[in-house]
């Protein structure tokens, strides 16, 4: 029987090999911005991003080289959006990871440098390894549409009332867009059938934003272990969160309810879907 903490460690192994492969040598210059790249990139984090792409390639054909890749280049995004999320003009996190953030371990403009040199290298990857249309998806999710749509009304909505609707496109589009198409990719590249990726589409949406809600209820209930950075950030700054909105006990019931939707759109696939399963109870037990 499938031991999902034995298969998360398996897969980190081989998205770090294949990290420290992809990315330039602390020691090739300019070596400040390189070594600042491999600094976030190796501080920790779950990988679950990756771990998705390549369990969802698995579910629907066979995993290559060329796929590993892919995945790499969307933890490479999310390291990135996170380095610029921390920074002073953003969220101003001096942790991230349980180690200083980026700009406090080196500068600022290191930190803003090093943020765009992971994102050109991971659509340098994926020009090279992905489908063309992959390709647009992915920067569809991350930008002005996406990711940073999401982002962009974060920041305006400190210290202001929003709506239950505008909270959860905060929580879609700068967490849930990004995971969703982490899932996509695994399946597009293992070829899955139209009704596959609809299937795997719904799975990471509900994953995604289940993983948002879960943040936000570890940034009120958590530990400093839990997150690897300070606990009550987002109330300091007065942040649109799920507990903010709808209160904790139903923020809990409501992630459940999605990680239980994520797992449902799975039964087409038969018993196969074990792994997929496995990790979305994982992402909802982050909450204990």
């Amino acid at each position: 029987m499938l031991n999902v903490q034995d298969y998360l460690r398996e897969k980190c192994a081989l998205i770090d090999s294949r990290l420290e492969r992809l990315l330039p040598s602390a020691e090739e210059s300019p070596t400040s911005v390189h070594q600042a790249m491999r600094y976030s990139v190796f501080a920790g984090g779950k990988r679950l991003r990756p771990i998705l792409t390549l369990a969802a390639c698995e579910l629907v054909g066979e995993m290559k080289e060329d796929f590993l890749d892919v995945a790499c280049a969307l933890e490479m995004i999310h390291t990135y959006s996170l380095i610029h999320d921390d920074l002073p003009c953003m969220d101003d996190d001096d942790f991230r990871r349980g180690k200083p953030s980026l700009h406090k371990a080196f500068t600022v403009g290191i930190a803003v440098l090093a943020g765009d040199a992971l994102h050109a290298l991971a659509f340098e990857i994926l020009a090279a390894k992905a489908p063309l249309a992959l390709v647009v998806e992915v920067a569809q999710a991350i930008g002005s549409r996406g990711m940073i749509g999401g982002q962009v009304l974060d920041l305006e909505s400190e210290g202001k009332e929003l709506t239950p609707h505008q909270v959860e496109y905060i929580h879609q589009h700068k967490t849930a867009f990004l995971i969703r198409t982490a899932v996509r990719a695994g399946a597009i590249c293992g070829g899955a059938e139209e009704k596959q990726l609809a299937a795997l589409t719904l799975y990471g949406e509900r994953v995604g934003l289940a993983f948002q809600i879960i943040d936000d209820i570890l940034d009120v209930r958590g530990s400093y272990e839990d997150l690897g950075k300070e606990v009550g950030a987002d109330q300091a700054r007065e942040k649109a969160t799920y507990p903010k909105v709808f209160g904790l006990e139903d923020s809990r019931e409501m992630a459940e309810k999605l990680i239980q939707e994520a797992k449902d759109s799975l039964v087409p696939f038969g018993p196969d879907t074990h792994v997929l399963s496995k990790i979305a109870d994982f992402v909802v037990q982050r909450m204990g």
